[in-house]
């Protein structure tokens, strides 16, 4: 597969990028002008850096590497800004031109990162074929607005169309406001944690079994809707208590009460579509909740 990555120095594309060359892929990583490689990203024979954007992608240098697949992982993710951003709109439009612009040059196969809470939450898990689509924030409406005029377009033209509902990742690499980060990061403090929402569900999946899931399901060309997740929920609160035990202060941990209601509870996926392909996960919580906590206290932590 020649694949692009759009968003390929973001936390989700990078990992992506890391895991097709593995598998032995050749990849053109679209990233910023002037925004830096990870640095876990060695040079590769089979890994092309392309600078430019959506709105001003670099043609040329496309056009040359000639993509056959196009993993769109390009969006704003920033925690407590991305839910509710006047750019998830722009995102949309920029997305659409961008797109047409690669089934032009011979693009046959469109991966588009969804969202988990495109969903209307049920009290059930979230399936691709029996859960109604209901989005409530400009992030998931937008997302879904895209899927429909891609989907639409797909079925129209004849090329083929994936959308991927990521559910909740983490790992090494996150950005430090998500909520694990966060977490371990008061925790090393010694700050007192009070979590507002305990008892919240969610399907939260590392970002390397993340990775896997998207890149098998490029590999199939699986066409339609696929949830990227485990399948299998873990409460908030465990997660405060997992973190704060590997940690080694347990005593800084309090649950809210009464909690909070949280509005995406529960979120956790029917992952039957994606497990029909082989794929299951392979780092359960408290394995990679130590690998991000090793990656936030190591001599290399970002300060």
């Amino acid at each position: 597969m020649r694949l692009l990555v759009t968003g390929a120095n973001g936390f989700i594309g990078s990992a992506c990028v890391r895991t097709a060359l593995a598998r032995g892929h050749t990849v053109a990583g679209l990233k910023r002008p002037g925004r830096p490689v990870p640095p876990d990203l060695p040079p590769s024979d089979r890994l092309l850096w392309l600078e430019g954007t959506l709105a001003e992608p670099p043609w040329p240098a496309l056009e040359a590497f000639q993509p056959d697949t196009c993993l769109h992982a390009a969006w704003i993710a920033t925690p407590g800004v991305y839910l509710h951003s006047p750019e998830n709109d722009r995102l949309v439009r920029e997305s659409l031109t961008f797109v047409d612009g690669l089934l032009r040059r011979g693009v046959r196969h469109i991966a588009g990162v969804g969202t988990c809470i495109e969903y209307q939450i049920t009290g059930q898990p979230l399936a691709e074929d029996a859960t109604p689509v209901a989005p409530d924030t400009p992030y998931a409406r937008a997302k879904d607005a895209l899927r429909r005029a891609l989907q639409g377009r797909a079925l129209q033209e004849g090329w083929t169309f994936t959308w991927g509902r990521v559910f909740y990742p983490y790992g090494p690499g996150e950005h430090p406001a998500r909520f694990c980060s966060h977490l371990l990061r008061q925790l090393l403090q010694g700050q007192l944690v009070t979590v507002k929402s305990p008892h919240a569900l969610k399907d939260y999946i590392f970002i390397e079994d993340l990775a896997r899931a998207i890149l098998l399901t490029l590999e199939h060309r699986l066409q339609g809707a696929v949830n990227w997740g485990t399948g299998t929920g873990v409460t908030i609160g465990h997660i405060a208590r997992t973190a704060a035990d590997l940690v080694g202060r347990p005593d800084l941990v309090r649950f809210q009460e009464p909690p909070q209601p949280d509005p995406f509870h529960p979120v956790v996926a029917d992952a039957t579509r994606l497990r029909q392909l082989g794929w299951s996960p392979t780092v359960d919580l408290r394995e990679g909740l130590q690998r991000l906590l090793a990656s936030l206290s190591g001599p290399t932590a970002p300060q």
